[in-house]
């Protein structure tokens, strides 16, 4: 059975037409989504007192109600009912004078937040392992000094819409069949903002935003890599109309390096040695990201073979400790040799028991003949 009516709104059957409207703005505000976020049933709470003082706030149906309750006003068709409604808001657009336009100010349209940016940095590859400082020049749209992001002159204000009466929408309630339908579109005064500016800022021309370039600095630490991103928050665009900045991405581009390789923290370095060195053995001097640094390469060492300086990588972006050097051994063959050198090697060649024949055609040579190329 539905609740009485007056209970549902807590005042006597003697309570006069002002009463009844305390009462109600009492309810409506305790249960107005913006102050009751936490009671999942104030949305049926809410519609409860609304028929409720839909009908004892009209004298006709009240004095229906009265006489003859809940039946009297199904059979005299004065049922009220709040499902054409599309939501929440839509049931305090409708009941908007009692709240002095609270529910106006829900439905404007809020600040809009300003565009994020995307800066390319390119930085070297010492800059990227030790980390850096860059100051960078930025294009972007700023909220404007003049008027403060409003968009209106000095000593002016912006008026409310008398179209939408600020709400930047307008709403036409139409009736079905199906019952209420509530149709809601922008509105093309205002262009939803709620407001117009009738005397435009003469610095951005009413739009709250001027283009300036501006100069940043960004602190690059050490350890960065290609894509990977630095995020400046709100030093991006200014958002329209006094709204929140956005953020500013400088993008990363490391310059590769003559020597080094790089993979992750690990750094790879190809050292030539000559055939001396990798038969007998030597201290050779490494470059690494430090400085020099000795490498004892033993007698025998075959060309491909790889030695590991620990802790001579790249700094670990997030942690402690740093990568590997990897160094790589390729045993360099002389090009051209002078008559005391090629004494020597065919020397060791006899010793190899190998003959050397210079003017021999290699294997290739010979098929290219056999196949008449």
């Amino acid at each position: 059975m539905p609740r009485d009516y007056y209970e549902i709104l807590g005042v006597t059957r003697e309570a006069g037409e002002a009463d009844v409207k305390k009462a109600f703005r009492r309810l409506a505000r305790e249960l107005h989504p913006d102050v009751n976020d936490h009671d999942p049933a104030a949305e049926e709470k809410f519609k409860e007192a609304a028929e409720a003082y839909e009908v004892l706030s009209d004298p006709e149906r009240r004095s229906i109600y009265d006489r003859y309750g809940h039946e009297g006003l199904t059979s005299g068709g004065y049922a009220p009912s709040f499902e054409g409604f599309g939501s929440f808001s839509d049931i305090f657009e409708q009941f908007d004078t009692l709240f002095g336009g609270a529910a106006r100010g829900r439905t404007r349209r809020s600040p809009q937040r300003g565009a994020d940016l995307r800066y390319d940095l390119t930085i070297t590859f010492g800059e990227a392992v030790f980390g850096t400082e860059k100051t960078l020049e930025i294009p972007r749209f700023e909220t404007c000094g003049v008027c403060k992001g409003s968009g209106a002159a000095p000593n002016t204000e912006p008026t409310v819409c008398p179209q939408c009466k600020g709400s930047g929408e307008m709403r036409r309630v139409q009736q079905s069949v199906f019952g209420q339908f509530v149709n809601v579109t922008t509105c093309g005064r205002c262009h939803g903002e709620g407001r117009i500016i009738s005397t435009p800022c003469h610095d951005c021309h009413g739009q709250g935003r001027v283009h300036k370039t501006r100069k940043l600095t960004v602190k690059i630490p050490g350890g960065v890599d290609s894509g990977q991103q630095i995020r400046l928050s709100g030093e991006g665009e200014s958002g329209p109309k006094g709204g929140p900045a956005g953020n500013l991405y400088v993008v990363l581009e490391v310059k590769p390096h003559r020597f080094f390789k790089r993979e992750g923290s690990d750094i790879f370095f190809e050292l030539p040695i000559c055939f001396a060195q990798a038969a007998l053995g030597d201290q050779v001097e490494v470059p690494t990201i430090d400085g020099s640094e000795m490498l004892t390469v033993p007698a025998g060492t075959q060309t491909g073979k790889t030695f590991r300086l620990r802790e001579k990588g790249i700094p670990h972006l997030r942690g402690m400790g740093r990568g590997d050097e990897y160094v790589t051994v390729r045993v360099r063959t002389p090009t051209q040799l002078s008559p005391r050198e090629r004494y020597l090697f065919e020397e060791l060649a006899k010793l190899e028991e190998h003959q050397i024949k210079p003017n021999e055609r290699g294997f290739f040579d010979k098929v290219k003949d056999s196949l008449g190329i």
